[in-house]
């Protein structure tokens, strides 16, 4: 996922700020390992300013899946949008320019799930999130009896690959391990 051109986060709104470091640090290093005071100390607000906007750190780690959650499916729909002319290998192709980012550390909700198993409002948030990605997935499948079967299995073959490849570091496996199973899928 291409990220935005870098902002001075200094010259955002408080709330602003707040959310852009949590955004940064709960990718990077996890919900759980972030603490309240590395972002308050971070995003350079006080910890009355921090609680007026977010009074819990839950509330925090919702708003920054929510907002996750728009970039990323604004970046999925056009990624798989320029890929539309390779078919079936767009997902994959799609994908793959994620892998390849700098920042690459997996999916933020299967993340969050996994820190969080006990949080029900995360885990409401990756299903939402899923479901999103099934219908984009859906959008750009041919019309057809079997075309909810097939974004459901394509979405979770895209979720072992996104899983793949963040363990064992070796995007090119997952891709072309992907790419195959798209291919019998489709074929």
């Amino acid at each position: 996922m291409k990220t935005a051109p870098a902002i001075e986060i200094a010259t955002l709104p408080a709330r602003d700020r707040i959310l852009a470091t949590a955004h940064r640090l709960f990718y990077r290093e996890g919900l759980r390992a972030t603490g309240i005071d590395r972002l308050i100390a971070e995003s350079g607000v006080t910890k009355v300013t921090f609680y007026r906007h977010f009074p819990s750190k839950n509330d925090l780690i919702l708003a920054y899946l929510e907002q996750r959650h728009g970039l990323w499916m604004a970046w999925f729909r056009d990624a798989l949008s320029r890929h539309a002319s390779a078919g079936p290998a767009a997902l994959a192709l799609a994908l793959g320019e994620w892998f390849a980012s700098d920042d690459f550390r997996g999916c933020a909700f299967i993340n969050g799930v996994g820190e969080m198993p006990a949080e029900p409002a995360v885990a409401e948030a990756a299903r939402r999130h899923k479901a999103e990605m099934r219908r984009a997935i859906a959008e750009r499948l041919p019309e057809g009896p079997g075309k909810a079967e097939m974004a459901e299995m394509l979405s979770l073959a895209a979720d072992g690959a996104i899983v793949r490849a963040q363990l064992d570091g070796q995007a090119d496996a997952a891709l072309a391990a992907l790419e195959s199973l798209v291919g019998k899928l489709a074929g």
